[in-house]
């Protein structure tokens, strides 16, 4: 299914894979904020129509006002409409600028020399969040729509966090 969106400048169409998609990156910054350092990896992504799950390492089991304050934080993020850059660079030129950070838990080949990264601007200048990833990514966050998180699921002997979301509209 496609949605269409109004933008500035007319009528624009992203599939809600694109939305979803976009939706994991804003997700995983409020995560970060949120949950802190030790959920900075991702050690998983799914993205089915409107619906997609992220699962990210996790020291502890979040309390259900800490999962309130991630979508609150996320969707505060889609309605301030950040800029989305998708810029390909060197891998050596991406990782000495950037750090580590632009990677999750599932690696990039080695063999693989040119990276492209998916960069959230936050207000400010700041950067919101930041991966190495090929999928297709919308210009700003304003066109997911709303995130609303299921119940998240911790499986404390792997220290992950399964987070599953939906996009709306």
């Amino acid at each position: 299914m496609v949605t269409s969106l109004a933008s500035g400048s007319g009528s624009q169409a992203f599939p809600d894979e694109v939305r979803t998609h976009t939706a994991l990156h804003v997700l995983k910054g409020a995560v970060v904020r949120v949950l802190g350092e030790s959920s900075l990896w991702t050690a998983s992504t799914y993205v089915s129509g409107k619906h997609g799950r992220l699962t990210v390492t996790c020291s502890a089991k979040p309390s259900d006002e800490q999962v309130k304050e991630i979508e609150v934080l996320a969707n505060k993020k889609i309605s301030e409409n950040l800029r989305v850059e998708v810029k390909t660079m060197p891998r050596s030129d991406a990782e000495k600028t950037y750090g580590n950070i632009i990677y999750d838990l599932f690696p990039v080949p080695p063999e693989v020399r040119e990276l492209t990264l998916v960069i959230i601007h936050d207000t400010g200048g700041s950067i919101w969040n930041i991966n190495a990833c090929n999928k297709e990514h919308l210009p700003t966050t304003g066109f997911i729509g709303k995130i609303i998180i299921e119940k998240p699921r911790f499986r404390a002997s792997k220290k992950l966090l399964e987070i599953p979301f939906d996009i709306s509209p």
